[in-house]
């Protein structure tokens, strides 16, 4: 992201979230954060501590929080727990098992056009290198900022600054981000994590790589 010039924080509410905010803060300029709702089982928690996390960063660069919605319901068939909230990932089942089919094309297209109507041409995600699933690669964000430039009629660049990293990167590179404002659950128990799926354990087994301690409180 260049310095000085304005920039769109595609957000969800967990922890690369939480560092990517901080990092493009950190170049200067605007940063207009954005949460997209798909109609998923676990948004209602996830945008609650998002907005804590937001005004947890007091940064009169740091815009007002767009949501903006693109239900996913008539389209999902594999990933309909992640709609219904039954039958999710365990914390022993593989990373495999969480796959939102397309979830980033869907994301960055939407994104795509709401910068485009506002000029904004920079656009960021947390995705990081552990990321299995093709549509969280660089070659595949490279190409989206093609497709998306082409069709909008406007320089668009999409930029994964975390491709590289794991989670246990971001949390021993940032260590005084308000972690616990921060949320990864798939199976919340109301507004708290619920210790027990996918996310849960890929979250806790971060904090303990990192050597930071861990201020989530989990219902199990």
């Amino acid at each position: 992201m260049l310095r000085n010039g304005r920039s769109c924080a595609l957000v969800s509410g967990g922890v690369e979230s939480a560092a990517l905010l901080a990092r493009a803060l950190s170049k200067g300029g605007a940063v207009y954060p954005v949460y997209i709702r798909a109609g998923h089982a676990w948004e209602r928690a996830e945008l609650c501590w998002l907005r804590r996390l937001r005004r947890a960063l007091r940064s009169p660069r740091l815009k007002p929080l767009s949501i903006l919605d693109l239900p996913v319901r008539d389209c999902y068939r594999r990933a309909a727990w992640s709609l219904s909230g039954e039958r999710v990932p365990s914390a022993r089942a593989p990373d495999k098992a969480v796959y939102l089919p397309g979830r980033n094309v869907l994301l960055l297209a939407k994104v795509s056009v709401f910068c485009a109507e506002r000029g904004i041409r920079r656009i960021a995600l947390g995705s990081l290198g552990s990321n299995p699933f093709p549509d969280g690669r660089a070659p595949f964000f490279r190409l989206m900022a093609r497709a998306a430039s082409a069709g909008l009629g406007v320089p668009l660049t999409i930029e994964a600054p975390f491709g590289k990293r794991r989670k246990r990167d971001i949390l021993a590179r940032w260590p005084d981000l308000p972690w616990g404002l921060t949320f990864s659950c798939i199976s919340p128990r109301g507004l708290r994590h619920c210790g027990r799926c996918n996310k849960c354990a890929e979250r806790k087994a971060a904090f303990r790589q990192a050597r930071v301690a861990d201020p989530t409180r989990y219902t199990n």
